[in-house]
């Protein structure tokens, strides 16, 4: 395995099951949904690492800008969907699970954003961050240059919840915009990106919360899950692509008694791998 540490990960509790993050969160009361009330938790909590996830402009006619979305119930951008109770589920695992310092709450990321002091963009402050409805974004050619060198530089980024053969098309319209060369390719199970944490092995399609009420695990015309990827000419993976599933609808939904454990699991190990990889490589 090739690993260029960035800082010193060490990890405990590697072969518990994250079943056990899905049963702990089962009737949690710390996000109450009929309020719409998140605690922000500390904004100047430091750690060694933040959970990130990219707010970028969605294309006219496609809804969603810059709004806010308390947990995903409606509201906000497409960057928001499920934001922030997955993110902050999610975050619950990772700092269960791994020894990683993790801030226990999320950080959006804007492209746009500086340092006021450096002038150095805010996003190489955050080496993983995670993007959703990325059928839905757009780029102007200076966050696109940014991404770019962002992700070459080492950068990780993770995208979820798109679905079909329009929204892969609409997706690969802005990731063009960043690498118009660099190919995508499909992920075998033996690929190290499943083996850093947790062994995966065969892995199967997630579902969004609609599969509680129409027992479909797909979405549009997503029948098949896809697992695919952009690399660096290293052969580290930069862009890891979660198409036809919906593994931030897992997160979000752990903690609901009707949405199968098995699909929540699959989400928290395959997220944590990520995180892993992006820490290691």
């Amino acid at each position: 395995m090739k690993s260029l540490p960035r800082f010193s990960v060490v990890i405990s509790l590697a072969c518990l099951s994250t079943a056990l993050i899905a049963w702990q969160l089962n009737g949690s009361q710390f996000f109450q949904r009929d309020s719409g009330y998140y605690d922000s938790g500390d904004p100047n909590e430091k750690a060694e690492f933040y959970w990130s996830r990219l707010r970028y402009t969605t294309r006219s006619g496609m809804g969603g800008g810059y709004g806010y979305s308390y947990g995903g119930f409606g509201g906000g951008g497409s960057w928001s969907r499920d934001y922030p109770k997955a993110d902050r589920q999610f975050l619950m695992a990772l700092r269960r699970l791994t020894r990683i310092e993790a801030r226990s709450t999320e950080q959006v990321v804007d492209l746009d954003s500086v340092d006021p002091k450096t002038g150095v963009p805010l996003i190489y402050n955050y080496p993983w961050v995670y993007a959703v409805q990325v059928q839905t974004w757009t780029f102007t050619d200076a966050e696109a240059k940014l991404l770019r060198e962002y992700l070459l530089k080492g950068g990780f980024l993770m995208v979820d919840d798109f679905h079909g053969t329009a929204d892969w098309q609409s997706f690969m319209d802005g990731m063009r915009m960043v690498f118009p060369d660099r190919p995508v390719e499909d992920l075998a199970d033996n690929d190290e990106l499943f083996h850093v944490l947790y062994d995966i092995g065969q892995r199967f399609q997630v579902p969004g919360e609609q599969y509680v009420s129409t027992g479909r695990t797909y979405e549009k015309d997503g029948y098949v899950p896809k697992w695919r990827a952009i690399r660096d000419d290293k052969g580290r993976v930069m862009v890891a692509i979660c198409h036809n599933m919906h593994l931030g609808d897992a997160w979000e939904w752990a903690d609901t008694a009707e949405y199968p454990e098995k699909f929540a699991s699959m989400a928290f190990r395959v997220g944590l791998d990520y995180i892993m990889y992006g820490l290691t490589h």
